[in-house]
């Protein structure tokens, strides 16, 4: 396209070369801003300590119905996910249309939740379950006597208009996985979120990672691999502080989508700047690791182009999956800018 668009120029005047000097400028510009890599956000991963224990708390209390169950062990899947002489099981589960993956390492076991992590700790990552009653299902949390994160469920003040009225609070799994449950009322959010359902929890709107520079970010997950901007907003105030128990939290948030799946949303703070960095020592086995799926339509190529732009590799490559036991043909785990995992898979 570009050549012919020069060759075109060539024989054209002064005014129309200027116009297609303009065009020549805008395709290369659009055509450097987002490979398209990502076709689907399929699911949130995370590591648990004992999956009995995490398959009954999100299966009771968080209603979601397991998928799959699955155990696996050997070369491909040590250097899928960097740890040695590993053995793990992994189940899958499904709330509404939306998936998350628990990983439990039978062998080797990692490392605990750090007990002292802060909502605003780089390696901070959470999923945003979507209720149709908050009253109701602080209820139920509170009958299962999880842990709190936030003080109590929290109003977004109408002054702000992206996110009046929303509704939210922060919990912890029984791992110490931040969760987020969210209520969002008329005109907000997805439209589906909407839809007339007798369901309490009714599925995943997004999950949420904290990062030091949003604009760093975006161009890892928009320039490289293709996810769309889809909102943003500037939240402060007592009901920010108190959602995510950080005084003199002033957020700028920034949603993002792929053509489906749920969202990936930025929590930048912009104060306090004290959140800590992730451990470049933080492994896959770990219980803080989580890992958001992605697909691709080829896993191949997607590693050589991320390779190309100096992307974080824990895999060595991407990986073919032994009969397809995890569900794919292939994948590979890579780490963002401040080191949250990411596995891109090829179906």
């Amino acid at each position: 396209m570009i050549n012919q668009m020069r060759k075109h120029l060539e024989t054209q005047g002064a005014p129309t070369k200027a116009a297609v000097i303009l065009a020549l400028v805008i395709l290369i510009s659009v055509g450097g801003r987002g490979s398209g890599l990502v076709t689907t956000v399929d699911a949130i991963g995370m590591t648990v300590g004992d999956m009995d224990q995490s398959v009954d708390f999100y299966s009771r209390v968080l209603k979601f119905e397991k998928v799959s169950d699955t155990e696996v062990w050997g070369d491909a899947y040590e250097h899928l996910l960097g740890v040695f002489g590993l053995r793990m099981r992994v189940v899958r589960m499904k709330l509404g249309a939306e998936f998350i993956e628990l990983t439990e390492y039978l062998a080797p076991q990692g490392r605990p939740y750090p007990s002292d992590t802060q909502s605003n700790d780089r390696w901070f990552q959470h999923i945003a379950i979507v209720v149709r009653d908050m009253d109701k299902a602080y209820q139920i949390l509170r009958e299962n006597k999880v842990r709190h994160a936030s003080s109590g469920p929290q109003r977004i003040p109408d002054w702000n208009t992206a996110a009046a009225g929303i509704r939210a609070f922060y919990f912890r799994d029984p791992d110490g996985h931040y969760l987020e449950v969210i209520y969002f009322p008329a005109g907000k959010g997805n439209p589906k979120w909407q839809q007339s359902n007798n369901d309490l929890f009714l599925g995943i709107d997004h999950t949420a990672i904290v990062v030091d520079d949003t604009e760093k970010s975006l161009q890892f997950y928009r320039d490289r691999l293709g996810l769309t901007v889809a909102g943003e907003s500037e939240n402060y105030g007592t009901e920010q502080e108190h959602l995510n128990n950080v005084f003199g939290a002033r957020l700028h948030i920034t949603g993002l989508r792929a053509a489906t799946g749920p969202g990936i949303e930025f929590l930048e703070y912009r104060t306090p700047r004290n959140g800590r960095q992730t451990p470049v020592e933080l492994k896959a086995n770990d219980i803080a690791h989580w890992q958001t799926k992605l697909i691709v339509s080829n896993a191949t190529e997607a590693a050589s182009i991320l390779r190309k732009s100096r992307t974080t590799f824990v895999s060595p490559d991407a990986i073919v999956i032994p009969e397809e036991t995890l569900g794919y043909k292939k994948g590979f785990l890579i780490r963002d800018p401040d080191r949250h995992g990411l596995t891109l898979i090829e179906r």
